[in-house]
């Protein structure tokens, strides 16, 4: 079977909307425990100014204090040239810039139309020159919220883009849930014809009970690298109905179960989703932690 690697975003994407503030000390701990659990990357935080998410306003001593794992990448979100001096100084493995395929949902969430964005990330990139890798997370690639269908030749023509500029890897994200299997296998096929030298990520919401569908449907049409968030926590603040990622236990375990190479110890991963509500204070999507992984078996009523 064909290995898959999982990137896992739980202390950026799934703490920056959390209503309480999660302790730096609760941060570091989790993600040198989810260090030790097989991951590819762990995008540990965002060089984002702590105005804009306060929840993050502690990503420099996360990254000062973290202990890094040979083998895992520790990659940070970085929404302009300062920040990216910012994640530099810190020695983060992989810088992911973002921006939006709808151009609605990009003045929502960057104040900026996307012509804006695209100069702005490509001046990023000419700074950087090689020293870091980046990615590039493309929002609403499967439907923005105020918009609806985003046109598939849009998001392909900004892909291209960001792979002339010599960009490692891009992550195509289903920012609000609205991606189904078929458009997802449409969609990463187009993708992998025309940038067939790019990393290509996918990122799915869960938000109408389609994630699990949608990271099958991209395996089978031969994505390899998939975001997941530990518990179904995170969504974008500027998107309405963005609730959860899809669950980083629960796809792995699914996966796992199908025969597929995650390289995850998903025992050790389960262990840590049922720690997870009581670092954040309340419950948490994911359902694998909750009932426990199919091969667990339980002992038979007596006769």
């Amino acid at each position: 079977m064909t290995r898959i690697y999982f990137n896992e975003v739980v202390t950026r994407d799934g703490f920056q909307i959390e209503p309480t503030f999660v302790p730096t000390d609760a941060k570091v701990a989790l993600i040198d425990a989810l260090s030790l659990c097989g991951y590819a990357k762990i995008e540990a935080t965002s060089f984002t100014s702590p105005k804009a998410i306060p929840m993050l306003r502690d990503a420099d001593e996360v990254m000062g204090r973290i202990q890094r794992v040979p083998g895992v990448e520790y990659t940070v979100l970085v929404p302009n040239l300062r920040g990216a001096e910012r994640a530099m100084e810190a020695k983060a493995d992989e810088l992911n810039l973002v921006m939006s395929t709808s151009e609605t949902h990009n003045l929502a969430n960057l104040r900026m139309t996307r012509a804006q964005s695209f100069a702005a990330l490509a001046g990023v990139v000419r700074f950087v020159d090689g020293q870091t890798p980046i990615n590039v997370s493309l929002s609403t690639c499967f439907g923005c919220p105020m918009e609806g269908d985003v046109p598939q030749a849009d998001v392909l023509s900004i892909a291209r883009r960001f792979a002339d500029h010599g960009v490692r890897g891009l992550t195509i994200c289903d920012t609000t849930g609205m991606a189904h299997p078929l458009q997802v296998k449409r969609l990463v096929e187009a993708l992998q014809a025309q940038l067939a030298d790019t990393q290509l990520t996918l990122h799915f919401h869960n938000t109408r009970g389609m994630g699990l569908a949608n990271i099958l449907a991209a395996v089978q049409a031969g994505i390899t690298h998939f975001d997941g968030s530990l518990g179904g926590l995170g969504g974008c603040p500027y998107a309405p109905g963005a609730s959860g990622n899809v669950c980083s236990e629960d796809a792995i375990h699914m996966l796992d179960a199908m025969g597929y190479d995650t390289g995850m110890d998903v025992t050790k991963l389960i262990q840590l989703a049922r720690q997870l509500p009581q670092i954040v204070g309340h419950d948490v999507p994911g359902q694998v932690a909750k009932a426990g992984r199919i091969t667990d078996l339980h002992p038979a009523p007596p006769l």
